[in-house]
């Protein structure tokens, strides 16, 4: 089965700081294979679990993290948090039958290095090898429902908004009139008093 498998690069700042530089362009004549896409992150200790899972349920086929050296890392410990992130990840999808290899981290220092292409590469000869992910089809009705879910509830709030700020306006009057009247009334029994004197 011939498929261009797509492959989500998530780049530590400083690892991909010339990269970025290069450019789309600048980094396909480099070699930086097609259907690779790069992610920016501040610190790749910033990259929760979470993210690397819903980027295999949009879609991608495998996912590569590109941090700093751990001992060079200017977080201090972003790149150990990301290795063990990734660790967590790779152990899940073995135990959920795709493929660990499916997900991997490399420690590269600050600058545009041959071997920031090299892993996308690698990564995109393993994963033609392992196939397309299972999660493609099997997470795409579930996120095609929640998109529309979505939607339909944001449409839900702008129709039902104005009718919430008429009642709220309404409620408002309603309750500045027994107000009134409560004000009223001591003033008129204040009046008889003194007319009795």
């Amino acid at each position: 089965m011939s498929f261009t498998p797509n492959i989500q690069v998530f780049c530590c700042h400083y690892t991909s700081q010339q990269a970025i530089a290069e450019g789309d362009d600048g980094l396909r004549k480099s070699g930086f294979p097609e259907g690779a896409v790069i992610n920016r992150l501040s610190c790749s200790g910033k990259l929760q679990v979470s993210t690397i899972l819903k980027a295999f349920e949009k879609g991608a086929d495998g996912v590569c993290v590109v941090g700093c050296p751990v001992d060079k890392c200017h977080n201090l410990m972003g790149s150990q948090r990301a290795a063990h992130r990734v660790s967590a990840v790779k152990k899940a999808l073995e135990e959920l039958g795709a493929g660990g290899d499916r997900i991997e981290m490399s420690h590269l220092e600050r600058g545009f290095h041959p071997e920031f292409i090299e892993t996308a590469k690698i990564m995109m000869e393993r994963v033609l090898e392992m196939g397309p992910s299972p999660f493609r089809d099997a997470m795409k009705p579930v996120a095609d429902k929640a998109e529309k879910k979505a939607g339909k509830e944001t449409a839900k709030k702008v129709v039902e908004k104005p009718a919430a700020a008429k009642k709220s306006v309404s409620a408002k009057s309603a309750a500045a009139k027994p107000a009134g009247k409560a004000a009223k009334a001591p003033v008129k029994k204040a009046a008889r008093k003194g007319g009795k004197k």
